[in-house]
């Protein structure tokens, strides 16, 4: 019988690694990612306080469309970067979740970043 590695569980041992070098704080809050299969998911977190600041997801009301493509990843980013922006968040720093910075999870950065956010 041969044993496949778990993706997931790959993925989950780099987000600790990651997480244990980037922390969001509240002059610099964290941008942290997360993408499945159907939707992708953006959260500006100021960890010191341990509150989310803004999101924003395909899953929302507003969202037309569906979320799994690049396209789609590019709008959100778009999105997090005009809430957060209302908000008076100008610099992040980027987590992208254990994921590849590929693909989606880039679209979402150059999304946010093409918003006005500076990663």
């Amino acid at each position: 019988m041969v044993n496949k590695a778990d993706k997931n569980v790959a993925r989950l041992r780099r987000h600790r690694r990651v997480r244990g070098k980037i922390s969001g704080t509240a002059e610099r809050p964290r941008l942290d990612v997360f993408r499945s299969s159907k939707h992708i998911y953006a959260q500006i977190i100021d960890d010191v306080a341990g509150v989310t600041l803004v999101s924003a997801s395909t899953m929302d009301k507003d969202f037309e469309g569906f979320g799994g493509n690049i396209e789609a990843a590019n709008q959100i980013g778009k999105k997090i970067a005009e809430k957060a922006l209302a908000k008076g968040i100008t610099t992040v720093v980027f987590d992208r979740g254990g994921f590849v910075y590929h693909g989606r999870v880039k679209a979402l950065a150059e999304g946010a970043r093409e918003g006005g956010l500076k990663l």
